[in-house]
């Protein structure tokens, strides 16, 4: 599972970093949130962490920018205050978790663990974007006029993609989301090609789109 780690304290991040890699995470630590903002357009996590008081950008300010964004990725919020106020703006900015400083190491793996698993197990029946829709159940995909039938590879890949539209997923990642890293490289560029001709068959006002950092989704 992979995990963004954004904290600008060095030594405590560095020490849940170590922690947090022996309990099977891969961990990327960073220290501000303009860094952690970047890593997150470019690079698919499992989950985020994000210590409200950050230098350039706070973490409040990363949770707005993922949301409007259509970044979905469950975040967990840390904080050294333990006000009210800092919790009600984590989560009516959606975050998914929160959790206050100093904390218990085991009580930040169960919390990650937990939301991770809630994140994969929640599953929208159907999801919009542009003109088109996908029945995530029945693998339907319709725009304006015309429908047709998606594979379960097929539709899991799509799905994985509007879901997070601004996120750039790599062949490894798709690998690991869809297949669960049992195929190869080429296996995520072939459902990659047989959904953009299926996009462009139902005349998609969007596309899968590629840049150097990986696949994804917009016009």
């Amino acid at each position: 599972m992979k995990i963004l780690y954004a904290e600008d304290e060095r030594q405590l991040s560095s020490a849940v970093t170590e922690i947090l890699k022996i309990e099977g995470f891969e961990v990327t630590a960073v220290y501000d949130g303009q860094q952690a903002w970047e890593y997150i357009q470019k690079e698919y996590f499992d989950a985020v962490v994000l210590d409200i008081m950050m230098p350039i950008m706070d973490g409040i300010q990363v949770l707005e920018y993922m949301r409007l964004n259509e970044i979905f990725t469950p975040v967990l919020m840390l904080t050294a205050k333990s006000t009210v106020n800092d919790r009600i703006d984590g989560l009516s900015n959606g975050a998914d978790d929160y959790l206050s400083k100093p904390f218990a190491m085991r009580e930040l793996v169960a919390r990650l663990h937990s939301m991770i698993r809630r994140s994969s197990e929640y599953r929208h029946s159907v999801l919009k974007s542009g003109n088109i829709t996908l029945d995530t159940a029945s693998g339907e995909l319709q725009s304006d006029t015309v429908s047709l039938r998606l594979s379960n590879s097929e539709t899991e890949l799509l799905a994985v993609l509007l879901k997070n539209k601004n996120t750039r997923y790599t062949s490894t990642d798709i690998n690991k989301l869809v297949w669960n890293g049992k195929k190869d490289e080429s296996t995520a560029e072939l459902y990659i090609a047989y959904l953009k001709n299926k996009l462009s068959r139902i005349n998609s006002q969007e596309n899968i789109l590629s840049d150097t950092n990986g696949y994804y989704f917009g016009d």
